[in-house]
Parts: C-alpha cells; structure tokens; sequence
C-alpha cells in the first residue's frame, strides 16, 4: 500500500471526518463508474456508491491492508452491484439502460464529429447493441471485462478485486471476448 493511502487508511481508522471526505472525493468517480459498468442505471449506481462508502466507514476499522484500499473499493462496489443486480433480476424487474457515451474509455469507437446524422445514430445502436450483450456475459465474465475495458485495471488489479489468479482472469476475459465477437461483431459497422 502507498504512503499516501496508508496515512488515509490510518486516518480513516481513527474516526477523522476529514479523511473520510477525502476518501469519497478521490474515489467515488472509480466506484460509480464501476457500479454503473455493472448496473447501467444512474439511480442504482449512485445507491451502490453509497452503500459502498458506508460500509467503508462502517468496517475501516477491520481494514487490515492485505490489500490495497483501492482494490478493497474495487471489491466492494462489484459485490455491491452484483447483489443489486441479482435482486433486481429476482423481482424480474427491467433495468433502464442509460447512455454512457459521455465516460472516458467506454466507446470503442467514436464516429468522426463530420460524421453524417444517420452515421451518429447507428453508432449508438451499436453501442447500444454491444452494452446489451455485456449486460449478458455471465457475472464473472462480466465484472473481468468491465474492469479491464471501461475501469482500465490491470490483470493483476483485477485479480485482486475477485480474489483469485491472473492466470483466471486472463481466461474470463477471453471468453468474454469470444462471446461478445460472435454476437455483436457481425453487426458492427466501426469495429
């Protein structure tokens, strides 16, 4: 763990309000985004986010930095999405999907801005397209490629998050690559 997350860890444990400010400042981009990866709905993402930082401020004190802070965030906000999906999918309720053109690294490919009309509007049905088949990788599959693709982690990072090997992630990954190429690719104009 850096110095820096390790005094905000220990600052954190000690009850300082100030920290835990910190803490949501410099986190709560990550953890709504991935919540939102895994959601597709702003309302659930932002509920996720905060359960999330309550349970941090709840649990820091159980916090034993086996991993880094970032991973344990990582960690939470998945499980935390997961579980809200899962209810949501037992009540057979539908999720709205939301639009996620406007976050970093979440279009593979962006039109030019000269791009014809009609241009612009299949590239987000196939954007569209692309998220509904995400939507229906199987969990695991799912959370690997989210986090590799839209959250940018590294193999390792990603590893930590779901508590197993590189080597697992790294075949998660793949077959959610497989999966994704023979569903959505062949309606791909810009790929």
């Amino acid at each position: 763990m850096a110095d820096a997350e390790a005094d905000l860890v220990a600052e954190l444990q000690l009850g300082s309000e100030a920290a835990f400010r910190t803490l949501v400042a410099r986190y709560q981009d990550r953890v709504y985004r991935t919540a939102f990866s895994l959601l597709r709905t702003a309302e659930e993402a932002e509920d996720v986010a905060q359960e999330v930082f309550v349970e941090v401020y709840q649990t820091i004190s159980r916090f034993r930095g086996e991993a880094s802070l970032t991973t344990w965030l990582y960690r939470l906000a998945t499980s935390r999405a997961l579980k809200t999906r899962r209810k949501a999918q037992a009540k057979k309720r539908f999720a709205h999907f939301t639009s996620v053109l406007g976050f970093d690294n979440a279009v593979l490919h962006e039109p030019p801005d000269h791009a014809h009309p009609q241009a612009l509007l299949e590239g987000q049905q196939q954007l569209q397209l692309l998220l509904d088949h995400i939507a229906r990788l199987p969990d695991q599959q799912q959370v690997v490629f989210t986090l590799r693709h839209e959250q940018g982690l590294r193999y390792d990072e990603i590893a930590a998050v779901l508590n197993t090997t590189v080597p697992a992630v790294e075949s998660l990954l793949f077959r959610a690559r497989q999966t994704l190429r023979k569903h959505v690719q062949p309606h791909l104009r810009y790929v």
